[in-house]
């Protein structure tokens, strides 16, 4: 029996360029914020821990300095745009799982056309006097991994013996969902743990090679 295609493609360092949580914290948050991005990379602590933390480590009046340093120091990856037209020629389902955070997710994809496009992402709260990240996706029943926003939990409403499911990501935040999927497009930290598992998986640097991986699974998977 075909499956339906289905994509969870990854925002930070993966739609971008960079991890836009990074830069935002190495530019705002004091030198201590080193520490908690180095116990995220290594799963020592809880990716809803550690980005809570982070960014309670930034005063609240920083928002809008904060979302015009990254629309001027975010870069999107090449071919993202083709990418978005392939998909809707094609008829692929796909839909954008982030760790990020919306204050800054959305201004970054405000230039795009994603009419119909899902975004999960974390929420955030400028009302105290530090910044708040809310968790309006967090872990359900099957996941304690403390994700905050839970691509486990996106990925299981789509049943595997009608979907393809594809994970497109670059890291850590994308490994639990890498796991369950079907098939991963990946680069960096995350290629390098689907290669060590020995995930069914490809690698890419622009969305160009997203594209031709893709034409081949949508083949193989209809």
């Amino acid at each position: 029996m075909s499956k339906k295609l289905v994509l969870f493609c990854d925002f930070d360092g993966t739609i971008t360029e960079k991890d836009n949580i990074v830069s935002i914290v190495r530019k705002f948050a004091p030198p201590e914020c080193e520490t908690l991005i180095e116990q995220i990379l290594t799963q020592k602590i809880t990716i809803q821990s550690g980005v809570g933390q982070l960014f309670a480590l930034i005063p609240s009046d920083k928002r809008e300095e904060i979302i015009q340093f990254i629309l001027e120091e975010a870069k999107i990856r090449d071919g993202f745009p083709e990418f978005i037209r392939f998909c809707r020629e094609e008829g692929i389902e796909w839909l954008i799982t982030s760790g990020g955070i919306d204050f800054f997710l959305e201004p970054l994809l405000a230039p795009f056309d994603l009419a119909g496009v899902p975004l999960y992402c974390n929420g955030s709260d400028f009302s105290g006097e530090r910044i708040r990240i809310t968790w309006p996706h967090s872990c359900d029943e099957h996941c304690d991994n403390g994700c905050g926003m839970c691509k486990t939990t996106i990925i299981r409403r789509y049943d595997p013996a009608q979907h393809y499911r594809v994970v497109i990501g670059d890291s850590i935040t994308d490994l639990a969902g890498a796991k369950i999927a079907d098939y991963v497009i990946a680069r960096s930290l995350l290629a390098q743990k689907a290669a060590e598992l020995q995930l069914p998986h490809s690698t890419f640097s622009t969305f160009h090679d997203v594209i031709t991986v893709l034409r081949d699974l949508k083949q193989e998977v209809s």
